[in-house]
């Protein structure tokens, strides 16, 4: 597959994926009953699948080794702590305050996955 429509598919996820854990987070914070939504349940989940395919796809159209490109790998451990807080932020938190700070977090640690995206550097603005 093509490169170029891969990068792109796989930013929109990503961009999905914060929109879509902002809302949840959201209408955890307010005890809504959008929250038992179907599609809100689902929806997520289909998004976090195609944006995962991607990022794989990218991996082998461009031939990269995570374990080569040490950025990469930043990813993914932003990637594990990302989805590590989040269930923190949308269910396991025990209270709504711990909810808000794993909310924080998890946008703080996309933040970073983003950063290390663009500037492929483990720790961006430091050449």
């Amino acid at each position: 597959m093509d490169y170029a429509f891969l990068r792109i598919a796989h930013i929109a996820t990503v961009h999905i994926s914060l929109a879509l854990f902002l809302l949840r987070g959201f209408w955890m914070w307010r005890d809504s009953p959008q929250l038992r939504r179907r599609w809100v349940r689902t929806l997520p989940h289909v998004n976090d699948t195609l944006l995962l395919v991607t990022a794989i796809a990218m991996l082998v159209a461009a031939n990269l080794n995570p374990l080569q490109h040490p950025w990469l790998m930043a990813k993914i451990i932003g990637l594990l702590a990302y989805i590590g807080v989040g269930t923190v932020a949308l269910k396991r938190g025990r209270s709504k305050t711990m909810r808000l700070k794993a909310l924080v977090v998890a946008v703080g640690i996309y933040a970073y996955i983003v950063a290390v995206a663009i500037s492929k550097q483990v720790v961006p603005g430091v050449a």
